[in-house]
């Protein structure tokens, strides 16, 4: 166990390092001296309270996923109920174990007593990322009427399926679903660049503008956030 703590810990500090561009010869002293190091970088280079709480937040995302697998494989064998195999399919979904996530909501769908929208939603991004996009736009198409699906991230993924599939058009009405306002900073980045391969520079132009004056009114904790995301603003912008 302490050989995978230390291994956790190099893996967090390494992370913060790229993340945050810090100075790269910090990864010789994580890498060389494991737990020393880790700790020097820890002191100099991340801890206050707030950090504190990342840290352990994510060497616990990092050592406890697994064994949760487990557990919830356990519990749906004791008892095969839909509750369980949703709960299997969405461990699965978090540890980016798209096949295993896909192959147990496929299995919990088949109860059609159930509202099953989550499901295909999950089904949706599920399959996007496991490079399925006819699924997932199959799945998207199956839930697309409904009020839950408007200006969701599942109709974003569904958009980003259809770009996949080189229907280019229809994927751009879907991006374009959740642009809005001091919102899903992500996605439109993802829309701009989107924008700027179908030589659309000057929408694409707006839309990166409205994005880094927004950012000059964000809180605290989303300037956190979204620091990355707006920083490839500024670099799009600048470049342009």
């Amino acid at each position: 166990m302490a050989y995978y703590l230390i291994v956790a810990f190099q893996a967090f500090c390494i992370y913060h390092l790229i993340k945050n561009r810090n100075d790269y010869y910090w990864i010789f002293l994580i890498i060389f001296l494991p737990l020393i190091g880790c700790i020097i970088y820890l002191v100099t280079q991340v801890y206050n309270k707030r950090d504190a709480n990342k840290i352990q937040e994510n060497i616990t995302n990092i050592l406890v996923p697994t064994k949760r697998v487990n557990d919830l494989k356990k519990q749906l064998e004791f008892s095969d109920t839909y509750q369980n195999k949703v709960n299997l399919a969405d461990a699965y979904f978090e540890m980016n174990d798209f096949e295993n996530a896909i192959k147990y909501y496929e299995d919990a769908i088949k109860d059609e007593s159930q509202n099953n929208y989550f499901l295909k939603a999950q089904l949706v991004k599920a399959n996007y990322h496991a490079k399925n996009y006819k699924q997932a736009v199959a799945y998207a198409n199956a839930i697309k009427k409904d009020a839950q699906f408007k200006k969701s991230k599942t109709q974003f993924t569904y958009g980003l399926a259809l770009e996949q599939l080189g229907e280019v058009n229809a994927a751009e009405q879907q991006l374009k679903a959740i642009d809005v306002r001091y919102d899903n900073y992500n996605e439109r980045l993802v829309l701009a660049k989107f924008l700027i391969n179908r030589n659309k520079t000057n929408e694409a132009k707006v839309l990166l503008e409205e994005i880094s004056d927004e950012a000059k009114h964000m809180t605290k904790p989303n300037k956190q956030k979204f620091r990355s995301t707006v920083a490839e603003v500024e670099k799009l912008l600048k470049n342009m």
